[in-house]
């Protein structure tokens, strides 16, 4: 195999793998987080036997923070 490709497989995997080990620690630790899922925006409707919930606002929050960290990342490396 290519030198350049095995080396930019190994970084994506890396990349890869802290976004996942990120997911699961936001996933396990998700009720510590005070803000989490109580933004305005967030949806919640309980029934006696039915509960829905959708979170736009936190979504909204998370969205943003990511794609700051994208565009300095981006920045930083020369972009």
């Amino acid at each position: 195999m290519n030198q350049v490709f095995t080396q930019q497989a190994g970084k994506i995997m890396i990349i890869t793998g802290l976004i996942i080990a990120a997911a699961g620690f936001l996933i396990f630790y998700s009720d510590k987080i005070p803000f989490l899922g109580k933004l305005p925006g967030d949806i919640r409707i309980k029934r006696e036997n039915f509960e829905f919930y959708f979170p736009i606002g936190t979504s909204i929050v998370i969205s943003l923070i990511i794609s700051l960290i994208m565009y300095l990342i981006y920045k930083i490396r020369g972009g």
